[in-house]
Formats: structure tokens, C-alpha cells, sequence
């Protein structure tokens, strides 16, 4: 299994350097049962029930991703091909760049054609309903279609450090992570590359892929495209970056239509998944998780986030409110960002999202003083 790089290790809190192999201890499912209809039913012969995609926040032994229906049916290898397609005149992102991926010819998130990869690691540093005992099964694309100047992982994102890999050799990422008792398949970055990560998920599920699949996103998607991944991402992990259009013009390389894009792709995410529930093992199964980097001098308009969410989405909406800004890569050429968050700014985001009402926060990784 491919080594992180050492700047993935700290922002994922993880310093593990241990030799040899680590063994992961798989969560123990165990069914939980309708209690009036299991007193219905005689003896050993008692229904077992079914957790499809279909019904989060339930839990039960022989729960089933929402790929796998369309993995049987053909559905999902044709969609892949049909956004690998896209790839000829590319408009997988807002950036719409129209190059000929095919070509040689690299847009605006410098991806060719192939996919690369930068990285395979069971994760420990993502969200506690996601990470459970066996960590996130994260698989950390190259390149990518925002780069932002604060960028804190800019040696994948805007230099491209990877490698090409093949869809099988990427499928069997993916079940090498289910082997070593990941809970899911945690695709970082997947935007320009969504045509490969949908055929190498067919490969993988004809061989015995079995885990929810997440799709770690900067939010900023085309609907289009978000709608053509209907019944088949079980977990979004959208940021939701910038209220303000001119703010992420700023920091993201003009992308001023990050507010109004993200908000269309947010709505369609919720209507696919649903709010993000625990089940009864306390994983993450399915649903939207929201993710809001609190910034310095409020520069991602954290309240105009906020107050969106509240007004738009589930008052339970899952939403991590994160504190782990730092400056990095180019910060230092803005005065503004130039620094960590106070504590202040950050307790400011988290009162005013339970005075919006939202109940679902991830507030962890920041004392309130």
C-alpha cells in the first residue's frame, strides 16, 4: 500500500510510523432488530432485516452500497463511459475548459486522460462517524480544479505529485482498503477524474467491493454532473468554502460562481442522500456531511454559510464546523489569511450556528472558551 505524503500525515493527525504491517480490528456488525416484528416470528427463524442505501440511520449485518444495484444492472460502467465521453470536449467541472482530455491536452486542473493517483491510506483524521475503528479508506487524486492559494495539500492539488494508474489497479486500491477494514471508500478530489472513479468502481464491485462510497468534494460541482451520480455516491463530503463570490475569486483562481454552484450541487446531494445519520455501530452509511473551514477576518463568510444551510437544507444537516485553518503555500502573499483562526472567530461560527437552529455540528478539534 502507497505511503501518504508527510503534509497528508499532519493534516490528518496521523504520526503512525510503525513497521511491518498495522492490523486493524473490522467494527463487528451486528443487526439491530425490529423489536415487535422479531417477537412475531417463532424461534431461530426470525427475519433478518436489510440496510440498503435506501434507509439511512438504520443499521444491519448485510448492509449494501447504492452502486452495487447499478453495478448489476450495467448502469454504472455506462455512466462512467458516458463521463468519460465528456472527457473529449472536458466539462466535468464549473471551468468547463473544453480541451480534449484524449489529446494530451491538459485544462485548467492539469489532469491528461489517465488517472493519477497520489496516495491510498486508511485515514484516521477525517470525520469520527466516517473513521470508526478501521479509518477511512482514502484514495487522494491528483490535481484539481479549484486550487486555492491556501491550499494546505498544493504539492497533489496544483503540483500533481502521483502516478498514473490503471482502473484495475485503482479497483484493487479499493478493495485492499476493504481488506484492511476500512469502513469506506473515501475518494478525495474525484471532480476531473469521476469517469475513472466510476469504472474502477464496477471493477471493484464485480470483484467484492462492499463499502459505502464517499465522495470528498470542494463543493463546487456542476449539477450535471452531480445528477448523473444519482444512486451511486452513498456519503457526500462537500466543502462549502465562500458565501461570497468575490472572496473565492480571490483565494480560488476566480472561481466566483463557487456560492451559487455549490449551493445547486448541495441541494442535489440532499435530495440523493438525505441528512447524514449514524447508524447504531456509530458509522456513517449514507447521507450529505458538510464541511466549513472557518478562515481568518471571516474571509469565507462563515455566517453567509451558515445562514444558507439553515434556510435551504434540514435543520439537522450534518455540518463540521472546522477550526484547522493554517496558513500555507501561497497565504503568506495575503496579510489577511496570513494567520491561524482566534478562538474567538471560531466559537462566533459555532453560537451562530446553534442560533440558526442547526442541531447535526461537528465542532471537535477546538476548545470554547
Amino acid at each position: 500500500m502507497e505511503n501518504q505524503s508527510r503534509r497528508q500525515l499532519i493534516t490528518s493527525g496521523l504520526y503512525l510510523a510503525l513497521p511491518g504491517f498495522i492490523s486493524f480490528i473490522s467494527s463487528s456488525f451486528t443487526g439491530c432488530k425490529n423489536m415487535e416484528k422479531a417477537a412475531s416470528l417463532s424461534g431461530n427463524r426470525r427475519e433478518k432485516e436489510r440496510l440498503t442505501a435506501d434507509e439511512p440511520g438504520k443499521y444491519a449485518e448485510d448492509f449494501e452500497p447504492a452502486y452495487m444495484k447499478l453495478h448489476r444492472s450495467g448502469e454504472l460502467k455506462k455512466r462512467g463511459e458516458e463521463l468519460r465521453d465528456i472527457m473529449k470536449s472536458c466539462k466535468l467541472c464549473p471551468r468547463q475548459c473544453g480541451v480534449n482530455r484524449f489529446e494530451g491536452v491538459e485544462g485548467f486542473c492539469q489532469a491528461s486522460s489517465r488517472v493519477e493517483i497520489s496516495s491510498y491510506n486508511p485515514h484516521f483524521g477525517e470525520e469520527k462517524p466516517l473513521v470508526g475503528r478501521g479509518g477511512s479508506g482514502t484514495i487522494f487524486m491528483t490535481n484539481c480544479g479549484l486550487r486555492c492559494v491556501f491550499c494546505i495539500n498544493w504539492e497533489v492539488s496544483h503540483k500533481g505529485n502521483g502516478w498514473p494508474r490503471s482502473l484495475d489497479k485503482m479497483a484493487d486500491m479499493m478493495l485492499d482498503l476493504q481488506r484492511t477494514g476500512c469502513h469506506n471508500i473515501n475518494i478525495v478530489t474525484p471532480t476531473h477524474y469521476s469517469p475513472h472513479v466510476l469504472l474502477a468502481l464496477d471493477i471493484a464491485a464485480g470483484k467484492g467491493l462492499s463499502l459505502p462510497l464517499v465522495y470528498n468534494i470542494c463543493g463546487w460541482e456542476r449539477l450535471e454532473i452531480v445528477k448523473m451520480l444519482d444512486g451511486i455516491v452513498d456519503i457526500y463530503l462537500p466543502d462549502f468554502k465562500y458565501s461570497s463570490g468575490e472572496m473565492a475569486a480571490k483565494y480560488s483562481s476566480n472561481a466566483e460562481s463557487y456560492p451559487e454552484v455549490t449551493q445547486s450541487a448541495l441541494l442535489e446531494m440532499n435530495r440523493q442522500v438525505g441528512v447524514a445519520k449514524p447508524a447504531a455501530d456509530g458509522i456513517m452509511y449514507r447521507g450529505l456531511m458538510i464541511r466549513h473551514l472557518v478562515m481568518p477576518n471571516i474571509v469565507s463568510g462563515t455566517r453567509g454559510v451558515i445562514e444558507w444551510i439553515a434556510e435551504n437544507l434540514p435543520k439537522n444537516t450534518y455540518l463540521n464546523i472546522m477550526s484547522q485553518y493554517r496558513p500555507t503555500y501561497r497565504a503568506n502573499e495575503y496579510p489577511e489569511i496570513n494567520r491561524k483562526i482566534t478562538r474567538k472567530e471560531y466559537a462566533d461560527a459555532v453560537n451562530f450556528a446553534y442560533q440558526k437552529g442547526l442541531t447535526n455540528l461537528d465542532i471537535q478539534g477546538y476548545p470554547l472558551f
